[in-house]
């Protein structure tokens, strides 16, 4: 089972070439509207399970640009392949940190082609999150995954 998260501050500390991004658990909030074309709502889980992923700099500039809405005047691998799986008819569904092996986490990319069938594309985290925020995507998390995490002791 995924646990939906977000992402949470972009910068934790600077390592060298690398960054630390942290992803939260968080549940949908109850308003009493529901529907298809109304977006879900979003609040942090209190006393939610946390974890930190430690991701590339270019990357950690994608996702930090796309959080705050930054435009540049061409596109980044990223972009470009957000575009590609438009142009091929295809969606961006979601993305799933589906494993964590070796204090490496693993992800899926969830795109629905033009015939409807669900295809689940390898991906770096980092680049699955990069391209997950540009499409404003749900970040899921599996269950064990996040158990991993928190046991995880790291390198």
């Amino acid at each position: 089972m995924a646990v939906r998260m977000e992402l949470s501050r972009i910068l934790i500390r600077e390592l060298n070439d690398y960054q630390l991004i942290e992803l939260r658990e968080v549940a949908p909030i109850e308003d009493g509207e529901s529907g298809e074309d109304k977006p879900k709502a979003y609040s942090q889980v209190e006393g939610g399970r946390s974890f930190p992923i430690v991701i590339g700099l270019p990357e950690a500039h994608a996702i930090e640009r796309r959080l705050k809405g930054i435009q540049i005047k061409r596109p980044q691998t990223h972009d470009l392949l957000a575009s590609v799986i438009s142009a091929l008819g295809g969606k961006l569904e979601s993305i799933c940190i589906n494993d964590l092996s070796e204090h490496t986490f693993y992800a899926l990319l969830n795109v629905r082609d033009r015939d409807g069938k669900l295809l689940q594309i390898d991906s770096r985290p980092s680049d699955a999150i990069a391209l997950g925020i540009a499409g404003n995507v749900p970040i899921l998390v599996e269950e064990h995954v996040l158990d991993a995490a928190q046991n995880d002791q790291g390198p």
